[in-house]
């Protein structure tokens, strides 16, 4: 009993973590993990290209990128990336919050595992969407060499500027179809997983430490990713492909679409294929989300303690006397007419 009043008191203080904070929290935790692991996620986009650094294996990989472009190349793209990122990330975080008071059990605050996939895909898709042209633009600026002047685009706004000019701006969404299925099983499979995870603690969410978080964020995105992974190799593919670039974008198989990309990827590569740069990539994810995940709790906790509703940023233990059902600008009002 004691339990479950706790893990009512926990909804009631994440209910109170509207919109706004959401967005905040969500992307602070995005850029954050997002730049920390930019120099396997630059693998990963080489391999699933297929480029010819990645040909010797994932660990030789690093030291051919190296060789070649020195070490700002393993932080190629993450300008853009993080652009894209602060608004996936806090698009994606808000509404799936958003979606889980909606469905979540009125008592406990917990979803059921379907409910939790369904809010995660649900929240996938609407960042997806919202974001996709910066993540095409981000892999055409990884797959090209980090040297300004081998460099087809000269930044950011050069790179939608030249896409646009010499591709149209359908080119900007090269892929999505693919990427909107692929972000079902791996965003409602991770947040499927860490809802589940989270029960596994047998406490509440205001009593998890920022290490529980990190490893139930690590153990999920590693399940959900390993399904999924196939169709993120297959958008890579089509997001680099450009026939106004020299060796088509330097993709190793040459398609007319997402289905004959599938095809000719395990033609010429085998069915592993499809899997080429996972290492790379599960190394780059299970850490990544185990910080996304991670960060979030914490930002959002520093949030609820900023605008007044817990008693320390280290812990979502409700200040006694706060109406959490509060929003921030009512709470505002309340405790200046305390003052008074």
């Amino acid at each position: 009993r004691a339990l479950r009043r706790s893990h009512r008191r926990s909804y009631q203080v994440e209910k109170v973590l509207r919109e706004k904070l959401n967005f905040v929290s969500g992307g602070m935790a995005g850029v954050t993990s997002r730049t920390i692991t930019s120099p396997l996620d630059v693998v990963k986009i080489l391999a699933q290209v297929g480029t010819a650094d990645t040909k010797a294996g994932f660990l030789k990989t690093f030291s051919n990128v190296y060789t070649n472009e020195g070490v700002r190349a393993f932080w190629k793209g993450n300008g853009i990336a993080c652009i894209r990122l602060f608004p996936y990330s806090a698009v994606q975080f808000a509404a799936f919050n958003k979606l889980k008071v909606m469905m979540a059990d009125k008592e406990t605050g917990r979803l059921s595992a379907l409910n939790a996939m369904a809010a995660g895909s649900m929240g996938g898709i609407s960042a997806t969407v919202m974001t996709y042209p910066t993540d095409m633009v981000k892999t055409r600026l990884t797959a090209q060499h980090a040297s300004k002047e081998k460099a087809h685009y000269k930044g950011i706004l050069d790179a939608f500027r030249v896409i646009l000019r010499d591709e149209g701006f359908l080119a900007f969404y090269k892929g999505m179809s693919t990427s909107i299925i692929g972000v079902i099983p791996f965003a409602g499979g991770t947040f499927m997983a860490y809802e589940v995870l989270d029960k596994a603690w047998n406490k509440p969410k205001s009593e998890m430490t920022p290490m529980e978080n990190f490893i139930n964020g690590c153990l999920a995105a590693a399940f959900a990713q390993t399904f999924s992974f196939p169709f993120d190799t297959i958008r890579k593919k089509l997001q680099a492909q450009s026939k106004a670039l020299a060796g088509g974008g330097g993709v190793d198989v040459e398609f007319s679409g997402m289905s004959d990309a599938f095809i000719q990827t395990v033609r010429k590569n085998g069915l592993l294929g499809l899997w080429s740069g996972t290492t790379a990539n599960l190394a780059k994810v299970a850490p990544y989300a185990g910080l996304m995940f991670m960060s979030f709790e914490a930002s959002k906790r520093i949030c609820l303690y900023l605008n007044g509703y817990t008693e320390s940023p280290w812990r979502d233990t409700p200040i006694p006397g706060i109406d959490q059902g509060l929003k921030p600008g009512e709470l505002k009002e309340f405790l200046a007419k305390q003052k008074k």
